[in-house]
């Protein structure tokens, strides 16, 4: 479900027949186009899908007399279908209208064209249908990774990003992050708006990063690309020290680079929040620097077994 007025003031539509509740009932990001079922054919018809018209059906029904034409759409308009969206700010015929409002099936019209609105509606479809989770925790884009800060309450998340924004880097989310998969192996992470460019730092009390570092500071949303544990510094605790194999953890199905970061006095964490990020961006285009070095010790193995 999505509401109606979310659905028509974020694709830029003008209503024309108002739906009969404040929620469409739309349940896939696909759309469908009818000129198969103006020509007759309902088979496999995808009616639970939201309609749209260009120009090729209204002038398929713009070439039907009166009476044809009404017949075609009373069976057309007998599905319940979510809403139907005519591209082009072209005219629909009177009784297109006039059955629409008595079969409560929401219409609207938009000056875009059909190919060009399609693309536009997946897109707006896929992202609000797509599955959503909230985590606690900070994200950051640093380098053009996204990174993801998480631990316990007051281990010094917000205190890190802070440093990164003072280094030239950017804000998405303090506190609550909401993540959504927009694909099988992709996550956004956004803020929530009630607290969008907002900071918790204790002692100080809530900043506003926007207004406090300038529009650069901030980014409304960014891929999740690596998630950096923070904990506390556990002498008794085997840290990893070369990082020869990498950890993943999984978010909404969708596996994650993941790191232990101990956080301890002394430790500048944005610094090696940075190190992180860019160790990152060099291991997908190739290059491991702890299996370089397992290589210079203990040599290629595949030319041992030659």
């Amino acid at each position: 479900m999505i509401s109606a007025k979310e659905f028509q003031n974020s694709l830029k539509l003008t209503c024309l027949v108002p739906p009969p509740g404040e929620s469409l009932d739309i349940r896939s990001p696909d759309l469908n186009r009818p000129g198969m079922q103006f020509c007759g054919f309902y088979e496999h018809f995808a009616w639970e899908r939201p309609q749209i018209i260009g120009i090729v059906e209204m002038a398929y029904l713009e070439k039907q007399t009166a009476e044809d034409r009404r017949a075609l759409l009373e069976k057309y308009f007998s599905y319940q279908m979510p809403c139907v969206v005519i591209c082009r700010s072209l005219t629909p015929p009177p009784e297109m209208l006039e059955i629409a409002t008595a079969a409560h099936v929401a219409v609207y019209s938009t000056d875009v064209f059909t190919s060009r609105f399609t693309a536009i509606a997946i897109n707006f479809l896929a992202r609000c249908l797509a599955p959503h989770e909230l985590r606690h925790g900070v994200l950051v884009d640093v380098y053009g990774v996204g990174v993801l800060l998480c631990g316990h309450s007051g281990v010094g998340k917000s205190e890190a990003a802070l440093e990164l924004i003072k280094r030239g880097h950017m804000l998405v989310a303090d506190d609550v992050v909401d993540i959504c998969r927009v694909s099988d192996n992709r996550l956004i992470g956004t803020c929530p708006e009630s607290i969008r460019h907002l900071m918790e730092i204790r002692g100080i009390g809530l900043i506003d990063i926007q207004a406090m570092f300038g529009v650069s500071a901030v980014t409304a949303s960014k891929t999740i690309d690596l998630v950096l544990e923070l904990e506390e510094w556990d002498e008794n605790k085997f840290y990893d020290r070369i990082g020869l194999n990498d950890e993943t953890t999984e978010i909404l199905g969708v596996p994650i680079v993941r790191q232990m970061m101990p956080v301890r006095p002394g430790r500048n964490l944005a610094i090696i929040i940075e190190v992180a990020a860019r160790n990152l961006s060099l291991k997908r285009m190739g290059y491991h620097a702890a299996q370089e070095l397992n290589q210079r010790i203990f040599g290629d193995p595949s030319e041992s077994n030659e």
